[in-house]
């Protein structure tokens, strides 16, 4: 293995940008984190989920940040710690200075880690160099929760690079189900949570109503509160969240996980658009219970 794999990995994203070049090489890092995951064993006791799962699993055409995972079982006492030289080991093969720290703290059900670089400018031929004022770093964060609702159906996918692994995620009805906890409880706004929701409405997914039940009793305006969560909840909770989002801000936000030529697509972003996307989404609800 040599660095010249990544090389030949980023080479096939023709990155039109310095800001898709960065992009890019994160998410070939996050691969190989994947990778290095699951030699480890790390996916015997945890599930891929969220955003990085959706673009790396299932091709969604933005970029992602974080890597999210939740336990199959509730176990407070999981530790990064025997996780963290298999991440850096997986690095060095490729050449990659890759630094694993655990953030995690004891009073928290989110465990934390992360994976920092600031050897791939000077490792990587880049196409867009990278000037003294550029950023000279890849951070990325590992989150697993220790104690996930239930409820998560759980599926194998297999990924091809670095070379074919296997890994466990979350099936795309659960995954739907945790965006919509997302977006209707994240305290603060990430317009990519959006993008995501007008993905699954597009690839008629139709969300794991227990899952989301359960995420929704747990944590959020809804904690501790016994709901019914159907359909016609779940429509009408959305259409008062989309009444109250600043879209300008949620475009702001999209607009650097999208390709160059792609960040067009969030110039009808409005209360109107998402109101004709939540009227798709109540069909697929419907259709879906007949």
């Amino acid at each position: 293995m040599s660095v010249k794999i990544i090389q030949n990995r980023l080479a096939e994203y023709s990155a039109a940008t310095q800001r898709d070049e960065l992009n890019a090489i994160k998410e070939i890092a996050q691969e190989i984190a994947l990778c290095a995951l699951a030699r480890g064993g790390f996916f015997e006791q945890a599930a891929f989920q969220g955003g990085t799962c959706l673009r790396i699993v299932h091709g969604i055409n933005r970029f992602s940040e974080d890597l999210d995972f939740v336990l199959h079982q509730p176990n407070a006492a999981f530790a990064w710690e025997p996780f963290l030289k298999d991440l850096e080991f997986e690095f060095s093969l490729y050449e990659l200075e890759f630094k694993a720290i655990d953030r995690s703290r004891a009073d928290r059900i989110i465990k934390a880690a992360f994976l920092k670089d600031y050897s791939f400018g000077q490792v990587l031929v880049l196409t867009h160099p990278r000037g003294p004022a550029d950023k000279q770093t890849i951070q990325i964060k590992l989150e697993v929760d220790t104690n996930p609702p239930v409820g998560s159906v759980f599926e194998t996918n297999y990924i091809d690079f670095p070379y074919s692994f296997s890994i466990v995620s979350q099936d795309l009805s659960s995954l739907f189900a945790s965006k919509l906890h997302a977006l209707l409880c994240r305290p603060y706004l990430k317009g990519r949570d959006w993008y995501d929701f007008v993905w699954y409405v597009s690839k008629k997914i139709v969300p794991n109503y227990i899952h989301l039940k359960y995420a929704l009793e747990q944590v959020g305006p809804w904690q501790n509160q016994k709901i019914d969560v159907s359909g016609q909840w779940l429509v009408a909770a959305l259409r008062t969240k989309i009444a109250s989002i600043d879209w300008q801000a949620a475009k702001t936000d999209a607009t650097q996980f999208l390709w160059n030529h792609d960040k067009y697509a969030l110039d009808v972003w409005s209360s109107g658009f998402f109101e004709a996307k939540l009227k798709v989404l109540a069909e697929n609800l419907l259709n879906f219970s007949h």
